[in-house]
């Protein structure tokens, strides 16, 4: 076979509502799934047995490697060895609440499946990434949808954010169990699909009408992500959330010069991402 090189994107929350609680444990969410323009790499080529290298140390583990339990589970599926060495380029921060890890999952699952024939069509990989989790879904076509139920119905919208994207990760670490404990889930007076369909999803509107809920736990919790959101305000955002239960935060500038002095200012700190608009 040929080396196939994948990049594989992040996604930022563009607003998350937690529901209900599930009888199966799980949690009924919505939420606009969005793609920004920071991908990892993934390099697929021909080998003797299964090799996982990356350049990041923290996730060669098979125990919590997103990657290998793709593998695992298409060998599972297919009863087939599937004998590739996959090497990892990691720049999306880790559990970060941008979704890396499930991306690289996707990204496992449609490449091998396409490189070893395996004809697994898109409802079996679907099933094959929600047991992986609730994201992975989203990210075999990650294009911005509207996500509802565990967050794997997906609906896409054309949808852009108005104004240039600057993504911070303070590097702290939030345990989604930890998160969701801390949840008091409640229907939204107005989903986001409908505020999307109602046309209000407009710079204007955003501080009034998009929310995250796990931003009440983790800012009561964690007073630097507190702060972080205050100084990007301070810098000029005109909107600023956090991304799925964190510790990333997301903010939204329509002045791009401002955009770019906050960039500056804080990459001195933390790690930075900036998508111009």
């Amino acid at each position: 076979m040929e080396i196939l090189k994948v990049k594989t994107p992040a996604k930022i929350n563009f607003g998350l509502n937690v529901v209900e609680k599930r009888h199966d444990g799980f949690h009924n969410i919505e939420t606009i799934f969005y793609p920004i323009d920071l991908f990892d790499e993934l390099t697929f080529n021909e080998a003797n047995e299964f090799i996982f290298e990356s350049d990041n140390m923290s996730i060669n583990s098979e125990s919590d490697n997103l990657v290998i339990k793709a593998k695992n589970l298409l060998e599972l599926k297919t009863g087939k060895k599937l004998n590739v060495n996959i090497y990892l380029k990691k720049n999306i921060p880790i559990g970060a609440g941008l979704g890396g890890g499930s991306s690289d999952a996707a990204c496992t699952l449609f490449s091998l499946n396409k490189i070893f024939k395996l004809n697994l069509d898109s409802s079996a990989l679907h099933q094959l990434a929600l047991v992986l989790g609730s994201d992975v879904p989203f990210f075999l076509n990650p294009f911005t949808s509207f996500g509802s139920a565990r967050g794997e119905i997906l609906e896409q919208i054309d949808f852009k954010i108005e104004g240039s994207i600057l993504l911070i990760n303070p590097g702290i670490f939030i345990s989604t169990k930890w998160a969701y404990g801390k949840i008091k889930p409640q229907i939204s007076k107005l989903s986001l699909l409908e505020l999307y369909r109602r046309r209000k999803l407009n710079i204007a509107t955003y501080r009034d009408y998009v929310r995250n809920d796990f931003e009440i736990p983790v800012l009561a919790e964690f007073q630097g992500i507190q702060k972080l959101k205050e100084e990007l305000y301070e810098a000029g955002a005109d909107f600023v959330l956090l991304s799925g239960s964190g510790s990333s935060v997301f903010s939204i500038f329509q002045n791009n010069s401002l955009a770019k002095a906050a960039t500056e200012y804080f990459s001195k700190k933390y790690f930075t991402f900036l998508q111009l608009q």
